[in-house]
């Protein structure tokens, strides 16, 4: 695999994603993930998946705004359907998920994020957040709802309204984190998590999460034309297009 390295540990499935130092969100990667996880609901040898990066760095930064910026809107339009598609194929595979946030995790990244079930975060100098207010779009529906049921309304407003990327010590007060790990210990940690989960009785479990994902996935679904149109026109309305070029010089 070019944009995501894939090993499976002890019947857990480890997806890294490997697409340069800020493991930017372009459709190739979203072509993987979404083959990995299809092999993941398909194999029921595979228990958990932990999904991580190839570097200490980031996580993810977020869309790939250099290569997506220039795109005709149907090319975009495709890029962010499919992105939607897999933030809820991730948000309700039946299997246990763990992110293993080695580094920064920011817009795309932090959707990517919300969407497992938890969230391990490296120690250190490390940032997230929803930034996109700040680049003038919104913030996807799926991405608004899986915020809100993790740090509840209050929190997830201020994120989203302000756009500021909160340290990870916050993140993790906030409850958007489940833990804060050294960076030497925190696949591991990740790993050992996603086995336990994944060595419960499968439908049971499955089940449970069913319970928990099926009112918001059917929230988005019902929802999903309109977001998307929303986004695609904001995207590429003027006032975006120059925060979108400002932004472009971070990557």
């Amino acid at each position: 695999m070019q944009w995501i390295n894939a090993v499976t540990e002890d019947s857990v499935r480890i997806l890294k994603l490997n697409h340069g130092v800020t493991n930017a969100i372009n459709a190739e990667l979203l072509e993987e993930l979404e083959n990995s996880l299809g092999e993941i609901r398909n194999d029921p040898e595979i228990a958990a998946l932990v999904l991580t990066s190839a570097n200490e760095k980031f996580f993810s930064a977020g869309f790939d705004i250099p290569e997506l910026y220039s795109q005709e809107v149907s090319v975009f339009n495709d890029f962010f359907r499919s992105f939607n598609r897999i933030c809820l194929d991730l948000y309700t595979l039946p299997r246990p998920t763990v992110a293993a946030l080695t580094g920064h995790t920011v817009a795309g990244g932090f959707i990517l994020a919300s969407c497992c079930d938890y969230r391990l975060m490296a120690q250190g100098k490390k940032l997230c957040g929803l930034n996109e207010v700040q680049i003038g779009v919104p913030v996807p529906y799926l991405a608004d709802l899986t915020l809100r049921q993790l740090v509840g309304d209050r929190a997830a407003t201020e994120i989203m309204y302000t756009g500021a990327l909160l340290p990870a010590e916050k993140a993790f007060q906030i409850k958007f984190l489940d833990a804060l790990v050294s960076p030497e210990e925190l696949l591991r940690e990740a790993v050992s998590k996603a086995r336990t989960l994944g060595r419960l009785p499968r439908a049971a479990f499955q089940r449970i999460k069913t319970n928990r994902t099926a009112e918001t996935a059917a929230r988005v679904r019902q929802k999903l034309e309109e977001d998307i149109q929303t986004f695609l026109k904001m995207w590429y309305d003027e006032e975006a297009r120059k925060r979108l070029k400002e932004a472009m010089k971070k990557f």
